[in-house]
Formats: structure tokens, C-alpha cells, sequence
């Protein structure tokens, strides 16, 4: 007698939405594991790496009976992504062994108790509770998480700055040499609150959501934040430490200004970064009335210039940045044009959209 029977993609799917927090190589066997909840019809899957933990919903022709068990999240994912597409599997749980079949195919996988399963408990109350589209979040999380810090001993910049105040969500997102910043106005009836979410939770939690207009709701709880969006339940630990002052390195008073196309800067940039130094990645911005000149050399001592017209009729300047951070930016904003402000040689640099006050990405200047 099988557990139960489920088309194979009804399995698959919300395995694949689980399966990213699946750490390959870790100390304790069972986080390899992915935890199968089977009740009232319905199979619950659920992963862990103890800092993040996501869960998703399948459902099936089973009885009302109740079973649990542990199994490999890898190899159940790779043997239903081999069968084709139109399979129904058949699970059957017998002893320590999970019996998975499909029409001529037959595999037998180890499990592990579902009692040494370490699920993230959800406890204490709800702090801060808000709801919005998953495609405005996803968008948000776009357009800073490329800034985030990889492995900086500073471990509260390897995440992003989640604020919440009374009619806005802005999140925030630097590695010290660049900040990335997005609001979006959403209605709370709570209390302002700012958390740190790390890394890892941002990077899967933008692959899971969703380009549409269906709701995610979150709460804030004591050390963690929950987000439920259709089948998904996503929990994360939040980062203990204290976020840099963003307010405080957006510049406000540059006089140096001009806006420029947006797909004509980025090629101009990719063209030019062939011939930058592998190592340090500089360009240098060479600002005159009406021209920007856009220069890269390398230690060979070879060198690419692109030249744009731009409607600016400043002081000239002079100044380098690394090119991957503009190109990093100009990647993910979707505007027509950005508008550049500059300070002097010494100062950042601050890229917004023109009309629109939501965004913010200000960049370091380096000596070339």
C-alpha cells in the first residue's frame, strides 16, 4: 500500500522552492535532509541550515493518516527532475527506507527520524505585521541586494537593512564601498522597526518570489522575520548588530548634475571595463561641459576611451570608481535614464532616477 501517489510535478515544485536553503556540505547529516509532513492530504516539505528555514505544500489523493520522515533533499530532487513529465510517483515509507516508484522505476532511499529534525520554532508574538505584492518586494530586493557585503568580518553588512516605518518599507544594502537604497510606501498600523536580514535569506527569498501581484505578509518577531506567500512559508534569524547610519552617506547638496541614458552609460562602461586592470577594476570619469569621457587602462598599458554627450555645463572633474559597482547598479534599475550627482574628486558619487525620490545608490571614488 503506497503513502501516497502525486504527479510528479505537484512534488517537484515545492521540493525546487525549498531545496536553495540545502546546504551540499554540512557537519549534521539530517540538514541534507529535507522533512516530509504528510496529513490530511496534504505533504508538507520542509529544509533547513539552522539560520533559514523554508517550507512548502503539496497536494495528494492520500488518506487522513499522519506520517514523517526525513530524506535526502538532493537525490529526491534529482531523481524527479529524470522522470518525465506527465509521472505519477508513488512514496511508500517502510522501515528506514523511503520506496519511491514511478511507472517502471523504482528507488530506495535512506531516511533519518523526523524527531532529529531541527525545525526553527516560531515563538513569541508578532511585533510588526505587513502586507504587500510580492512583485514590489521582489523589486525592492532587487535594486539593492547586488550591494550587500560577501564575507566582511563586519557581519552585519553581509545582509540588508529591512525598515519599516508607519506608511513606508525602504531596505538598504552596503559593503562600505557603495549603499543601495529603495522605499516603497506601505500602510502599518504598527510601530516603525529596522531588522538586518542576512545574505543568504535575501538571495533565496528573491528567487521565490513571485512577478505578480499576489500577497506576501511578514512579521517581525523577537529574532526572526516570517514571510508567508502562497504555498511558501519563509522563516530567517535576523542579524545581531547595528546597521551604518544610511541616512548619513546619501549626499544632499551636490551642484554637479546631469542625466544620461541609462543603456547608452552601461555599453559605454562594458566596452570601456574590457581594458580595465583585472585586479582593481577602475575607470575614470572625465567630466566637461557637455562630454563625459569614459577611460580604462590595465598594467599592459593598453587603454579604452568612449566619449558620451551629456547636457552639463559645470566645473570639470575628474574622478575614478571601480566600473563593476556602476555596472552592478545600472543592471538592475529599469528607468530609460539615471541621473548622476557629483561632489568633488574626493566625494561619491550619488545615481538616482530622474522624478523619482525612492532610490538612492551613492558610490566611493578611487585613486587611479
Amino acid at each position: 500500500m503506497s503513502l501516497i501517489q502525486v504527479e510528479r510535478n505537484l512534488l517537484l515544485t515545492p521540493l525546487q522552492a525549498v531545496s536553495g536553503v540545502v546546504e551540499r556540505r554540512h557537519t549534521l547529516p539530517i540538514l541534507s535532509n529535507v522533512l516530509l509532513e504528510l496529513g490530511d492530504g496534504i505533504l508538507c516539505l520542509t529544509a533547513t541550515d539552522l539560520e533559514i528555514q523554508v517550507a512548502s505544500q503539496a497536494q495528494t489523493s492520500a488518506a487522513n493518516e499522519t506520517q514523517v520522515t526525513t530524506v535526502s533533499a538532493r537525490k529526491l530532487h534529482d531523481i524527479l527532475r529524470s522522470l518525465p513529465d506527465e509521472a505519477v510517483v508513488a512514496l511508500d515509507l517502510q522501515e528506514k527506507r523511503l520506496q519511491l516508484k514511478a511507472g517502471k522505476s523504482k528507488f530506495s532511499l535512506q531516511t533519518l527520524p523526523a524527531a532529529d529534525f531541527p525545525k526553527i520554532s516560531s515563538a513569541g508574538a508578532s511585533a510588526t505585521r505587513a502586507t504587500l505584492p510580492q512583485n514590489q518586494l521582489k523589486r525592492l530586493l532587487a535594486l539593492v541586494q547586488y550591494a550587500m557585503a560577501q564575507q566582511d568580518i563586519r557581519y552585519y553588512l553581509n545582509g540588508l537593512l529591512l525598515s519599516l516605518q508607519p506608511d513606508e518599507l525602504a531596505v538598504v544594502a552596503t559593503d562600505g564601498h557603495r549603499l543601495a537604497l529603495a522605499a516603497s510606501k506601505v500602510a502599518l498600523d504598527t510601530p516603525a522597526t529596522e531588522v538586518i536580514l542576512p545574505r543568504k535569506a535575501i538571495v533565496e527569498l528573491s528567487k521565490l518570489l513571485a512577478d505578480s501581484d499576489e500577497p506576501v505578509v511578514f512579521e517581525v518577531l523577537d529574532n526572526q522575520v516570517r514571510f508567508g506567500f502562497g504555498a511558501i512559508s519563509f522563516v530567517t534569524k535576523l542579524v545581531d548588530g547595528k546597521f551604518p547610519d544610511y541616512q548619513k552617506v546619501v549626499p544632499t547638496s551636490y551642484k554637479k548634475r546631469f542625466t544620461v541614458s541609462r543603456a547608452e552609460l552601461q555599453q559605454a562602461l562594458q566596452r570601456a571595463a574590457i581594458l580595465s586592470n583585472e585586479k582593481f577594476r577602475g575607470v575614470r570619469w572625465v567630466l566637461t561641459s557637455g562630454s563625459l569621457r569614459i577611460v580604462c587602462t590595465n598594467s599592459e598599458q593598453e587603454e579604452a576611451e568612449e566619449e558620451l554627450e551629456v547636457d552639463y555645463s559645470g566645473d570639470a572633474l575628474d574622478i575614478g570608481f571601480n566600473v563593476s559597482y556602476l555596472l552592478d547598479v545600472l543592471a538592475n534599475v529599469q528607468t530609460t535614464e539615471v541621473e548622476c550627482s557629483l561632489g568633488d574628486s574626493n566625494s561619491s558619487m550619488l545615481i538616482t532616477m530622474p522624478g523619482d525620490a525612492s532610490f538612492k545608490y551613492v558610490v566611493m571614488p578611487m585613486r587611479i
